[in-house]
């Protein structure tokens, strides 16, 4: 008897296996579009299992361009059921390394206006999406990305919550604190050189001022950069990665997007 069975439990377990749902499987593609007259390429990521709207996430790239660092928090971010679009904020083929990419970045962080417009277009790219329930939509960023984040819900963009990672915090136009609708998470190396204490405390006064609802949580000994494996790990550069600092923080931002856009 024990043999017969033993024959059979092939059988079984093929006839068991029918019935478990069909693994899903992250969709990823380059998307084209417009910012103006300049031509973009963001990247998007989806889980093509999710049927329906779903809550959206736009990632801002750090000062490179959009690289894998970006593309993996956008897979991991499809993984949690989000429509995800990578931004791309420079343009198409534009994608500079050290110390090009701190010309690249300067440009815009010159030109806020400039800045709040790229980012909006990939915003509406995001919103117009077939997939995306275009109330719940929040972004994030790195480094460079993290500042553009903030810029983006400076210019009163409708979003429900933005999360700068490492980004600058500096406050150019703090009366424009009063156009932001969203929350705001700013996850920051408590000992990041590249972010003054004085652009701390402006981005502080200019949330408070505007009474926007806004969270700043420091990490110790983490400097900028600290989510990018590829920065190494000697703090005396100025930017090194930090694992307990990259964990932690992602479990805020998964947090902060579950009160946010609630899925």
């Amino acid at each position: 008897m024990l043999a017969g069975m033993k024959a059979l439990l092939p059988s079984l377990l093929a006839v068991l296996s029918s019935f478990a749902p069909l693994s899903a499987a992250i969709v990823e593609k380059t998307i084209e579009y417009k910012s103006g007259d300049v031509l973009c390429e963001g990247w998007q990521a989806y889980d093509d299992a999710v049927t329906g709207k779903r809550p959206g996430v736009l990632v801002v790239h750090q000062w490179t361009g959009i690289s894998d660092h970006e593309k993996e928090a956008a897979r991991k971010l499809a993984a949690l059921g989000y429509n995800v679009l990578v931004a791309d904020i420079y343009g198409k083929g534009i994608r500079p390394q050290p110390p090009a990419a701190g010309k690249e970045a300067g440009k815009y962080k010159a030109d806020r206006a400039l800045l709040r417009a790229r980012a909006n277009a990939a915003l509406d790219v995001l919103s117009h999406d077939a997939r995306t329930d275009a109330s719940k939509i929040a972004a994030t960023g790195y480094c460079f990305g993290g500042t553009t984040v903030i810029e983006l819900a400076r210019s009163g963009a409708a979003i429900k919550g933005v999360v700068s990672f490492h980004g600058g915090l500096d406050s150019p136009t703090p009366a424009d604190g009063k156009n932001i609708k969203a929350k705001v998470l700013a996850l920051h190396g408590a000992d990041d050189p590249y972010v003054p204490a004085k652009d701390v405390a402006a981005f502080e006064a200019e949330m408070k001022a505007s009474s926007v609802d806004y969270k700043l949580i420091k990490y110790p000994g983490a400097v900028h950069s600290f989510t990018h494996k590829a920065a190494g790990n000697d703090n005396s550069k100025g930017a090194a990665y930090n694992a307990d600092a990259d964990k932690a923080s992602w479990s805020e931002m998964e947090r902060f997007l579950k009160l946010t856009i609630s899925l």
